[in-house]
């Protein structure tokens, strides 16, 4: 595996584990009937610090271009700029990235209503927030389902959106009114801007046809080979199961 693989590994297990510890410390304290949903040191939430700390940091690095990173997220900076020659076929606006932004509205919107009527609470909010930090990683390592169903891009490195994943994961802040939640919302954002501002004064370094950093020959990466293991795995587990089903079959008919 390349080295940005086993980053993105490690950053799954972090991840993981921090989804864990917020969802065991939240169920516990629910049962005891504390008001404070994650537990407190001093006056605030100790698991909302660590988040907090853990996210601006990896927000704060996307800013620059760092060799620990995917191109995804690093096509957006001048020296990762190689000429093809060949003009921009598509300019700023992309429908498919459309599509998507507002799928995730309508979803988070639904997520907002449930809050807004006491369904949820505050504490579900971060859990969720958390549980798309978990997806992200998920996305880029195994099945992504805006690329599969929305973006039809062939990687994660000419991903149109590759850079919206921290304003995405965390739109469910935007309901509570915790300043440190929205602190990260805000970074997210302005992160967010920055690669949409970028797109549309340098649309050539976003697409394979006009930076030669894209192509497959000049990727480090290898990130596509997880997905494709898996959907071979994916495929021998579905045949196998139907070899064995008919052999079962055949014994019961005998």
């Amino acid at each position: 595996m390349s080295h940005i693989s086993w980053i993105h590994y490690i950053k799954l297990v972090l991840r993981s584990l921090v989804f864990l510890a917020a969802t065991v410390l939240y169920i516990v304290n629910r049962i005891a009937g504390s008001e404070s949903y994650f537990g407190v040191s001093g006056h605030l939430p100790y698991i909302m610090v660590g988040v907090w700390i853990f996210f601006t940091v990896e927000m704060l690095l996307r800013f620059f271009p760092s060799r620990f990173e995917s191109m995804g997220c690093q096509k957006q900076f001048k020296r990762n700029y190689i000429p093809t020659g060949e003009k921009p076929t598509h300019g700023w606006f992309d429908k498919t990235a459309t599509a998507v932004l507002v799928f995730w509205l309508v979803l988070n919107g639904i997520i907002g209503i449930l809050y807004g009527t006491g369904v949820i609470d505050t504490g579900i909010l971060v859990l969720i927030s958390l549980a798309y930090s978990v997806c992200d990683m998920i996305c880029i390592l195994f099945f992504c389902p805006f690329q599969t169903w929305f973006m039809k891009n062939k990687c994660c490195g000419s991903c149109r959106i590759y850079n919206w994943d921290y304003a995405m994961m965390f739109t469910p802040l935007v309901f509570t009114k915790d300043p440190m939640a929205w602190s990260l919302f805000f970074f997210a954002c302005l992160l967010l801007v920055r690669w949409e501002v970028t797109a549309f004064l340098h649309p050539e370094r976003f697409s394979e046809e006009t930076n030669e950093c894209l192509s497959c020959k000049n990727c480090k990466e290898k990130l596509c080979h997880h997905k494709k293991q898996l959907r071979h795995f994916l495929k021998k587990q579905n045949l196998y199961n139907r070899v064995w089903n008919r052999k079962a079959k055949k014994e019961e008919a005998k």
